[in-house]
């Protein structure tokens, strides 16, 4: 909707109440008046009410101040009187006086818009005098992240068998003083009601003072130390291997470390990506300007060209008559398909985002893979295995990205669909589409899941053989169901590390830069630059710091699928002969009793 008063620019802001009333007749009101009357008023000798019916001049002028390219009342506020341009009411150019505080409410938006304004001036103050130290900051989390990978090699066994010491540890704790309170409630009055008896409480601290509650507790705390137990002995064998590969992915990243460099080249395709959807979605809605003004205030809805509108004889048949815009768009075929065109442009951003993410994956994969498949490592490695890569992932396996990426975008582009149909019919008052379109958004939830871990393992054994993407996902998938418990526990433990990475740089990068923007240490007290915001920095530098770490992992937990594949093809593959012998290292080889013919382990 478009409002019918008149909106012109002005070179300056009115600076005094008036209306057209009172400034017509007057000659030198009347020239200050007409800066702020359209163009088309002309005729100074036309009559008051003729001008305001045709809306060439406002009705009155009240003091104002610009804000944003916009003049707003200038509301000010003295000793408790709200007042604009010193005065309490003013005259509304119909005769009536009307109390300025009917102007608060469009103040009050203004000031929002002020105050907004104002912070983010403040947040720009911030970072021009603490992006220095916001790069250092970043900086450090850099190294951070390299160093942790690194001390993965020597500790990740470590850190592995101590946190499943204390897992062990704690739930013994619990064990123990669940049997403390059992035994401490014992003779108390109404601690042998039972919790059916009792029934639902909606203070929970009632049935801290029944026995039957801390004997369920202590069940299930023994049932879970009993299992975790017996997963600790039976899988004892798989958690060592997931501990070796894990070692051996830091190995690798350490002879491949331009690896940890190539996602700033998947991340500035992926802009690439966004930059095209974006300026496709906001090109494609161009309006026709013949065909976007309609004709209001008449039984019709004709077209109108703005230009020339006041000379035709529409405003004579209807002097209330107004061309305004109406609409995007028009009646031509490109119009009338443009929801497609757009959904297409949708369908087209995933495709891309996908491929890219793909061919990331893929280069990735070529690169350790080639670390895992030399038989002295390093010294059987490609000189530049990264871009040798790239460059095969590029010349050989492009149809094979595109084809897992077209898959994967499908269901994302139905997924999209599905919350779009959710979003119309939440005023719906019909159960049954709700909770159907419930379940498919489940449904192709999980499936989007599913087709993204399988495309992972698919790209992994691309680089490895080379095969198709169909022939790669078959048998990646076969390959892991093969060895499911294998996957499940090193899935854990990666995940476990990862997290615990992530929780260690994150953290303590936030609380150095928060010891340090707030002023608490003493050695750099007068190094640190005043800020309005303190949090500006040390949330960017929290942000910035986690998105490093991630990209670091991220590139981490590639290794590790990596050679996590390629030892179990080795496995099934090779038998220790001198003609099919084992690719692995030789802690792996120790660790599964393993050895190569003529080649002893040290």
């Amino acid at each position: 909707p478009v409002s019918p008063s008149p909106q012109i620019c002005v070179s300056r802001c009115p600076d005094r109440y008036m209306t057209f009333l009172t400034a017509h007749g007057n000659a030198a009101s009347m020239d200050y008046y007409r800066n702020f009357c359209t163009p088309q008023f002309k005729n100074q000798l036309k009559a008051p009410l003729e001008v305001l019916k045709d809306k060439e001049c406002p009705a009155m002028l009240i003091p104002s101040t610009p804000l944003a390219r916009r003049c707003f009342p200038a509301i000010q506020a003295k000793k408790g009187v709200i007042m604009v341009g010193n005065e309490t009411t003013y005259d509304d150019g119909r005769g009536r006086r009307r109390n300025v505080t009917e102007l608060l409410e469009g103040a009050r938006k203004a000031n929002v818009v002020l105050e907004t304004r104002q912070l983010a001036m403040k947040i720009f103050e911030d970072y021009t005098v603490s992006w220095y130290w916001i790069i250092i900051g970043l900086v450090i989390a850099m190294v951070a992240s390299l160093i942790f990978i690194v001390l993965l090699r020597f500790l990740a066994g470590v850190m592995v068998w101590v946190m499943i010491v204390m897992v062990i540890l704690v739930l013994g704790y619990g064990i123990f003083h669940c049997c403390m309170e059992y035994a401490k409630l014992k003779g108390e009055a109404g601690s042998d009601v039972s919790l059916a008896d009792l029934g639902f409480q909606t203070d929970l601290r009632v049935y801290l003072h029944l026995r039957q509650t801390w004997l369920a507790f202590l069940i299930i705390l023994c049932v879970l130390e009993l299992v975790i137990v017996l997963l600790l002995i039976f899988l004892r064998k798989r958690i060592l291997i997931a501990i070796a590969l894990i070692k051996e992915a830091s190995r690798a990243v350490g002879h491949v470390m331009s690896s940890l460099l190539f996602p700033l080249c998947t991340f500035f395709l992926l802009c690439l990506c966004i930059a095209y959807w974006a300026s496709t979605a906001v090109s494609c809605p161009t309006p026709d300007p013949l065909s976007s003004h309609g004709v209001t205030a008449l039984p019709s809805s004709a077209l109108c060209p703005p230009q020339t509108f006041n000379t035709t004889n529409v405003t004579k048949l209807c002097p209330d008559a107004q061309c305004l815009f109406a609409f995007y768009g028009g009646e031509t075929a490109y119009h009338r398909y443009l929801i497609v065109l757009q959904f297409f442009n949708v369908f087209m951003f995933f495709w891309l985002a996908n491929f890219v993410i793909a061919l990331g994956q893929v280069t990735l994969a070529g690169a350790f893979a080639s670390y895992y498949w030399a038989f002295k490592k390093p010294d059987d490695m490609p000189a530049f295995p990264l871009f040798s890569a790239f460059g095969r992932a590029l010349r050989y396996h492009t149809g094979s990205l595109a084809f897992g990426s077209l898959v994967l975008a499908i269901v994302q582009v139905i997924r999209v669909t599905l919350e779009y149909l959710d979003h119309r019919l939440k005023a719906a008052e019909n159960k049954f589409a709700k909770f159907l379109l419930s379940c498919l958004k489940c449904c192709f939830w999980c499936l989007e899941k599913f087709i993204k871990f399988l495309n992972r393992n698919a790209y992994i054994m691309i680089a490895i053989y080379g095969t198709n993407f169909c022939t790669s996902a078959r048998n990646a998938f076969f390959l892991l169901m093969r060895n499911i418990i294998r996957v499940a526990v090193l899935d854990k433990v990666t995940d476990f590390l990862f997290f615990l990475g992530k929780l260690l740089i994150v953290g303590s990068v936030g609380i150095l830069a928060f010891f340090f923007f707030t002023h608490r240490i003493k050695l750099v007290q007068d190094t640190a630059p005043p800020l309005n915001y303190y949090w500006v920095p040390i949330l960017t530098v929290i942000v910035g710091s986690y998105l490093i770490a991630h990209g670091f992992f991220s590139v981490y937990g590639m290794c590790v699928d990596t050679l996590f594949l390629c030892f179990l093809e080795d496995l099934e593959r090779n038998d220790g002969s001198a003609e099919k012998p084992y690719f692995m290292s030789q802690d792996l080889r120790r660790l599964l009793r393993k050895t190569n013919k003529g080649q002893p382990d040290a």
